[in-house]
């Protein structure tokens, strides 16, 4: 059987990856990509810590995570086209050169 101790291991090392993306990514779509890693870490805690207590509330909050993700993927996405629209570029370090 699995220990909870697995399951929050797991997801420490998915944090870390995502934060590791996070910070040294030059890259926008990257950088989206890693903070969805960030949100999968902590919904695989949420429902871990639902599992072994034995209550339904972590796996509600995961579902409200899941929906908050969709909606920064759709506003992300969106603000990485016009980006590239206007700059031809989607890295990062083009966001503080840019005047409208």
């Amino acid at each position: 059987m699995i220990a909870l101790d697995h399951y929050l291991l797991l997801s420490g090392l998915v944090f870390a990856i995502g934060i590791l993306g996070v910070t040294t990514s030059r890259s926008v779509l990257k950088i989206l990509l890693s903070l969805e890693l960030l949100l999968a870490a902590s919904n695989l805690s949420f429902v871990a810590f639902s599992k072994f207590n034995g209550d339904y509330n972590g796996q509600l909050i995961v579902f409200f995570v899941i929906l908050v993700a969709a909606a920064e993927v759709a506003i992300g996405l969106a603000i990485i086209v016009l980006m590239y629209q206007r700059l031809s570029t989607i890295q990062a370090d083009e966001l503080k050169e840019m005047k409208w």
